[in-house]
């Protein structure tokens, strides 16, 4: 990491599934608090630490280690079922989270009501299918902007909680009667369910604003996290089919309420290659054939729902487009080792568009899926990464590879990992 005192933020350049737990997790043994700013359990950071695999949806990556205090900000959506389980199951593998875990009690909460509604309006004929994951992530975003939403904080009041649950389900039944012929939800089984759990969070409760100004009054490194990435930002990415949330640099001084100038160093993640979960615009994407054969290479399935990942050569359209938006300071490369047995990569350098190319990223949806990508072909390298340490012993064409991404993206390349361990990363400056 640069100067210690330098705040971090790391943000997925592509549309998630970047590998940015396990960067997190290299980061996180030399920074003082890792915080968690945006999103809900929809993200999966997966890390490995010996032959154990360990899978965030909500916990910080950085609380594989010890000394790293770990912090869900405000802008994240918690569903408490799902938190604690996340909790029993880290102390359950000896990960301890008493005093190193904390939960903004600004956060808002993921209700029964939300998870189905997801699912009812994902389901509902007429509707866009956005493949959405249905964990009430985007109802709950959406009760937030209504000012109808409920905050960890309100479950301690019984008079308030016990009003907004009422005025909640008034309308959620309505709509869930009328619209869905759903029967609706009983009020005292959700009541009481959320007052259990509220007992079980509150050694977990903190004043999240309060704690980072704290830590950076006392100058303590901070690492904040995303989850998703930037195609998939509610703002930048290519909407409808994004998140519910922010997802760029820019989300982490809103979702964790710090000022804009407290981060001086933002670090993009990206694959090798190029993934998309879900349904929506995907210009490089592989024909079924050649993707099944990428996608077995490189594992790739939903750390959340384990759905299939569409695969597809590396777009340095979106990576550049990315890098402009987040401000990318430095660039971390994942999963080289997948490309190890292909003769000949291809990079997505500009797109074709009714006859016109296009070197910026489109914001109509119709260019989005009509685009034709215009690549660069260079030479693979036919030889194992995976052991490889220091970026001089990989392959020439390997090399080759990593700068010629680190040129059309125009940020400098300081991380390569090139596999699942812990120890598979290459430190370097390219």
């Amino acid at each position: 990491m640069p100067d210690k005192v330098i705040n971090t933020t790391v943000v997925g350049a592509q549309w998630g599934d970047e590998g940015k737990g396990k960067i997190i997790d290299t980061l996180s043994g030399k920074v003082h608090l890792v915080v968690r700013y945006q999103g809900g359990n929809n993200a999966g950071h997966t890390v490995y630490k010996g032959r154990q695999k360990y899978v965030m949806h909500l916990v910080p990556s950085g609380i594989l280690h010890a000394k790293a205090k770990c912090l869900i900000a405000s802008g994240v959506v918690v569903d408490p079922a799902e938190l604690l389980s996340e909790i029993r199951g880290l102390e359950d593998s000896g990960i301890r989270t008493r005093g190193r875990l904390f939960v903004s009690e600004q956060c808002h909460l993921i209700f029964p009501f939300h998870r189905i509604y997801d699912r009812l309006r994902e389901e509902k004929k007429g509707f866009i299918k956005i493949g959405t994951t249905g964990r009430g992530i985007g109802p709950c975003y959406s009760d937030r902007a209504l000012r109808s939403g409920i905050r960890l904080i309100d479950l301690y009041d019984e008079k308030l909680f016990s009003e907004r649950l009422t005025m909640s389900l008034k309308e959620k039944n309505e709509i869930f009667r009328h619209l869905y012929g759903f029967k609706g939800f009983s009020f005292k089984k959700i009541y009481d369910q959320y007052r259990a759990y509220a007992t079980e969070l509150r050694p977990y409760m903190a004043d999240s604003v309060q704690m980072i100004q704290e830590a950076m009054k006392r100058r303590r490194s901070i690492l904040f996290e995303g989850a998703q990435g930037t195609m998939l930002d509610l703002d930048q990415g290519t909407y409808p089919f994004v998140t519910s949330s922010s997802t760029v640099s820019g989300g982490a001084t809103v979702g964790a309420g710090i000022p804009p100038a407290a981060i001086r160093d933002v670090l993009g993640v990206a694959k090798a290659y190029t993934t998309r979960v879900g349904e929506g615009p995907f210009p490089t994407e592989l024909p079924a054939s050649h993707m099944e054969h990428m996608r077995d290479l490189g594992d790739e399935f939903g750390a959340t729902t384990g759905r299939a990942r569409r695969c597809g050569w590396f777009d340095a359209v979106v990576v550049r487009y990315a890098a402009g938006i987040n401000g990318f300071t430095r660039l971390a490369i994942t999963k080289l080792d997948v490309l190890d047995s292909f003769k000949t990569i291809r990079i997505a350098v500009a797109y074709r568009f009714r006859g016109k190319t296009l070197k910026n990223f489109p914001h109509s949806i119709t260019a989005q899926r009509e685009v034709v990508p215009v690549y660069e072909s260079m030479p693979g390298w036919s030889s194992c990464t995976s052991g490889i340490r220091t970026f001089d012993q990989l392959p020439p064409n390997a090399r080759k590879y990593i700068r010629r991404i680190s040129s059309l993206v125009g940020v400098p390349i300081c991380l390569v990992s090139v596999g699942k361990g812990r120890d598979q990363v290459i430190r370097c400056r390219v």
